[in-house]
């Protein structure tokens, strides 16, 4: 071989590997974040599901009636929903990386004191207190996938985190269980509030917006800004009640209130009375349900990374973003009826079938739609709505078992549900765009 054709090969060579360090750089740190993300909200789903696994238990411990656990239950979800109030106001204001240290640190302490509860009131409280520190979660997952994320990737972002809200349940969910049945259920919120604990001290040391990570890249920057990501540069808007009228003045805003309002409606349904549908309703031990009780959120996992997925690919594809973020959420509220079909069979996996169908829901839709500036306002602003359905859930449902001595009517209810949020994707929120708020 030649010296001059050994030197052109060498020279391609370096060309190709300086290309491929590039592009390595410009994939990097974003998804790294997004793992930070997803981690966080892994701990997030399982520190307010786990009481469901639990529930049992504790309710022969406290000779707890059904009605009673339906307000236990439910007065997480209104901590939750009141608490996102103050939460978008202190996320625009101090940032993810602040808010969600101390809301991580804290709810996880509210999370080790449920496993210390020895009276109906002391658990109540421990609830109201986890529910009022996990409210800035959602928002600021959001604020995140923003900063971080270029439009046509925001969905499959979305998509990751928001499966691995179940990953925990669906994989873990035996686990919890063996723990409950071998040491106790308080064991199982004592381990579960240790490392969230440790898991807030990794999100501070780790996570900064784009402009100030010491590891991303120029190209990197470049490829996220040019793509519709925030950066964490933008002007934040403080807040004013004729900015929070603007944006109600929208009916986009409507549209996503009423459809997240149905799909917390559903998704509390198994954090919270599902294990013990399964036990009342269908007779399984509790060993057996904690098998079962995980492979709805298994296919949830799959149901979201794959809805994600396809609305980016639409993006990527050309179609337009009203179809591509509306229409996974659209298909998933409707799957989601099907779990009427519990009340027409006794088979286990038939069962299991159903629920597994109705837990599919995803959508990106947030970081698309909300003002520059907002989406901490936005965002807490939504799910302050969305999450009343989630605390009157297990409420309604406690109290529909309580009445009925049956899950029949709770399924019926829930079923009901899916299909408003499913008409208001529809008929409601109307073209997906970025909302503009005047000074």
């Amino acid at each position: 071989m030649s010296s001059e054709l050994k030197a052109i090969i060498e020279d391609c060579t370096s060309e190709l590997e300086t290309d491929r360090s590039i592009k390595g750089k410009q994939k990097t740190v974003r998804w790294f974040i997004l793992f930070l993300i997803a981690l966080v909200t892994c701990i997030n789903y399982i520190d307010r599901a786990i009481i469901s696994l639990a529930a049992p238990n504790i309710q022969a411990d406290l000779q707890i009636d059904p009605a009673l656990m339906g307000i236990i239950f439910s007065v997480f979800g209104w901590s939750y929903t009141f608490s996102m109030l103050f939460s978008g106001y202190f996320l625009d204001r101090f940032g993810p990386r602040k808010v969600y240290t101390v809301s991580l640190i804290f709810w996880s302490v509210f999370t080790f004191m449920v496993g210390t509860a020895k009276s109906i009131s002391s658990l109540v409280a421990y609830r109201i207190g986890l529910g009022a520190f996990e409210s800035p979660s959602i928002p600021t997952n959001a604020w995140c996938v923003s900063e971080w994320f270029p439009k046509k990737e925001r969905a499959t972002a979305v998509g990751i985190y928001t499966g691995t809200q179940y990953i925990g349940l669906a994989f873990l969910t035996p686990v919890f269980t063996w723990i409950i049945i071998t040491f106790g259920w308080n064991y199982l919120f004592y381990i579960a509030g240790i490392i969230g604990i440790l898991i807030g001290f990794v999100w501070y040391g780790f996570y900064r917006n784009p402009r100030e990570h010491k590891w991303i890249s120029q190209e990197e920057l470049n490829y996220i800004k040019e793509g519709g990501g925030m950066i964490g540069t933008e002007e934040k808007h403080p807040f004013s009640w004729k900015r929070m009228g603007q944006l109600l003045k929208h009916r986009q805003i409507w549209g996503m209130f009423i459809g997240q309002f149905s799909i917390q409606t559903t998704l509390f349904f198994f954090m919270t009375w599902f294990p013990s549908y399964l036990i009342d309703e269908k007779g399984m031990t509790m060993l057996k349900t904690g098998i079962y009780a995980s492979i709805p959120y298994i296919v949830a996992i799959l149901g979201t990374l794959i809805g994600g997925r396809c609305s980016d690919w639409m993006i990527i594809r050309g179609l337009s973003t009203g179809m591509a973020r509306k229409l996974p959420i659209i298909v998933g509220l409707l799957l989601s009826c099907l779990i009427l079909g519990g009340n027409y069979t006794d088979s286990p996996n038939m069962v299991i079938t159903f629920m597994a169908i109705a837990s599919t829901v995803t959508g990106a839709l947030l970081a698309d739609i909300a003002p520059k500036g907002m989406v901490g306002l936005t965002g807490s602003s939504l799910y302050f709505v969305a999450n009343i359905g989630g605390a009157l859930s297990p409420l309604i449902v406690g109290l529909i078992i309580s009445a009925t001595h049956s899950y029949a009517a709770a399924l019926t209810f829930i079923s009901v549900v899916a299909l408003i949020g499913a008409f208001a994707y529809i008929f409601l929120l109307g073209k997906v765009r970025r909302i503009e708020i005047t000074e």
